[in-house]
């Protein structure tokens, strides 16, 4: 079969795969968000850009996309794919965990930020529906974007995740009522039954994913065929948003679900590093239909009124997530930087906005222009995003942070213990205790605050930014201890510095013995589960003063460690046995 290269479709394919190799290293050579070249590339290769002259100019056709709307189902599946990544680093565990921030600071923010923003539209002479739809789709922040800059790890992101989570799942509801509630609306009963429906299409797909996925996967490895394993994650993310998207639900569901299922499984690292790739390149596409949007004419007539709504949005939402997260309790630091990276619309606002025009409830040329706010808004996240982190580091400095390497001798700190709660501060006297030199890093300024009156040596810093690890020269450092209660972020502290330091000796404080596996499947040289041992020594507390001898009680906690060290190997596929309470084994050998 002759292939026409020639033809318009494969014209467009080819201008967004040469998009994608130009500008990710060209933007990664200079450091910047390779987000801002795809939407770039957007502009320039759009209707509004170079594809205006393609008429007069008849080779520009095989360098501009020359049918928009050809490549938005390809955006659309850059958006799912994303969302199955975002699924993928995360647990039903962590989920649930999280479930007052989703449900409380994600719908407060979403909810209070559309009002006011509904509100000042309604000054400027909107009326009042339609007013409250543009506050409602505005309000909404950019999950394509804030979550990979911010990553699904840090403080940030954490707290940026879970309000996103509650947008993407309150979309439904929001487009049935601004469709039920317009001049031209749908029946708003349609809405509980789509409820309804989909409720039970995320029970099947969580019920049938648990016993099946598991099968599918074993199948996949056994073959050793990394396409066989492509395959198989494709297919059970188009499954599962082609079931959310057939129930009424958003397919973007269906594919974080599928990447919660997965992530389940112990499969999940190789299925991430084989859709990383994919991920990327079909998130770029999305990226430069974004571009597309952008009329440089209308932005050079009406670029006053643009930028006083970009700005004015974008103040709105970042004053009132930076009040929520305070009164939830976040430190400064935190907050700003959250708060302003969630300034800007979404990708989902133009979803939103397009229903609401379909329901007659806000007129075209009023939607046109908050469409290319919502454009202009997309663009400037990466920037937004960098003078947030700009803000961050500034309230950090202003209220005790310390630059790491005028504490750190450049000999090396000896032991760097992160995390000065109750187990750090043990572990500083311990060593203290036997003239080991120590620097404490912690990220509670009051923590570090108090400590420093006590004597101890403790750094202010969240070890969740990469720039503060670099700098703690872990290079020359006899050991490294992570105390911290956070055990995604111990997984992957410990999974970056063992690639970089190998010879590193790193002790971490796990939550339980699965955590421990996972623990040496990152690199530890030791974990420590405190369950395991906290219930260990509460066992043989209680067996001694029930008066049973203290020989047997002994021996069956010495079998019951062994048993779940066996259990910790094998969940690590380690070939060494792991150390469970060396210290304790010695001390009552030496007995």
């Amino acid at each position: 079969m002759a292939l026409h290269v020639s033809s318009n479709d494969y014209s467009d394919v080819l201008v967004i795969l040469g998009a994608a190799g130009l500008v990710i290293p060209a933007f990664a050579r200079a450091r910047i968000s390779p987000v801002i070249g795809f939407i770039l590339v957007g502009v320039l290769v759009g209707p509004a850009g170079l594809g205006r002259l393609a008429g007069e100019i008849p080779w520009l056709r095989h360098i501009t996309i020359t049918d928009p709307p050809a490549i938005e189902p390809f955006a659309e599946f850059g958006i799912i794919l994303l969302l199955f990544s975002i699924g993928l680093e995360l647990s039903f565990r962590r989920l649930w965990e999280l479930r007052r921030e989703v449900f409380g600071l994600g719908a407060a923010e979403l909810f209070v930020s559309g009002l006011l923003i509904a509100a000042a539209l309604i000054l400027f002479g909107q009326a009042s529906f339609a007013a409250l739809g543009l506050g409602i789709a505005l309000a909404l922040s950019s999950t394509a974007l804030v979550l990979p800059i911010a990553g699904a790890a840090t403080p940030v992101g954490r707290l940026a995740f879970a309000m996103l989570l509650f947008e993407d799942v309150a979309l439904v509801p929001i487009l049935f009522a601004l469709a039920a509630f317009g001049p031209g609306g749908a029946d708003s009963a349609a809405l509980l039954q789509v409820l309804l429906t989909g409720g039970l299409t995320i029970a099947a797909i969580f019920l049938i994913g648990r016993l099946v996925l598991p099968r599918v996967f074993a199948q996949a490895a056994r073959t050793k065929s990394p396409e066989l394993f492509f395959a198989a994650s494709l297919l059970v993310v188009v499954i599962a948003s082609l079931a959310t998207e057939a129930a009424g639900l958003s397919p973007i569901i269906g594919a974080l679900l599928a990447g919660l299922l997965i992530a389940e499984t112990d499969y999940h690292r190789e299925v991430e590093v084989i859709t990383a790739p994919f991920k990327g390149l079909a998130l770029g596409v999305f990226l430069i239909s974004v571009g597309m949007r952008l009329d440089l004419a209308q932005l050079a007539k009406d670029w006053q009124a643009l930028l006083g709504a970009i700005a004015g949005v974008v103040a709105i939402k970042t004053l009132v997530t930076f009040a929520l997260l305070k009164l939830a309790g976040q430190r400064n630091s935190v907050a700003a930087e959250t708060s302003v990276m969630m300034g800007s619309p979404s990708e989902t606002t133009l979803i939103v906005l397009a229903t609401a025009a379909g329901s007659a409830m806000i007129a075209p040329a009023t939607i046109n222009f908050w469409e290319i706010v919502t454009a202009l808004g997309l663009t400037l996240t990466p920037m937004l995003a960098s003078l947030g982190r700009l803000a961050a580091r500034a309230i950090d400095r202003r209220q005790g942070s310390d630059r790491p390497e005028e504490i750190i001798p450049p000999e090396g700190a000896g032991v760097v213990v992160i995390g000065f709660g109750r187990v750090g501060r043990m572990v500083a006297d311990m060593l203290a205790m036997h003239g080991k030199s120590y620097v404490a890093v912690e990220a509670d300024i009051d923590c570090v605050t108090a400590a420093r009156r006590e004597g101890y040596a403790v750094l202010f810093g969240d070890v969740s930014r990469s720039e503060l690890v670099d700098r703690l020269n872990l290079g020359r450092a006899q050991a490294l201890v992570l105390t911290m209660d956070d055990p995604v972020l111990t997984v992957h502290l410990t999974r970056r510095v063992r690639g970089w330091v190998p010879n590193l000796t790193i002790i971490a404080r796990a939550r339980d013995t699965d955590h421990a596996a996972e623990l040496y499947k990152a690199g530890v040289t030791d974990a420590v589960p405190e369950t395991l041992e906290s219930s260990l020594q509460l066992a043989e507390a209680v067996l001694t003063d029930l008066g049973v001898a203290v020989g047997p009680v002994i021996a069956s906690i010495h079998d019951k460690r062994d048993t779940l060290r066996k259990a910790i190997k094998d969940a690590a596929e380690i070939e060494r046995t792991p150390r469970l309470a060396r210290s304790r084994r010695r001390q009552e050998a030496a007995e």
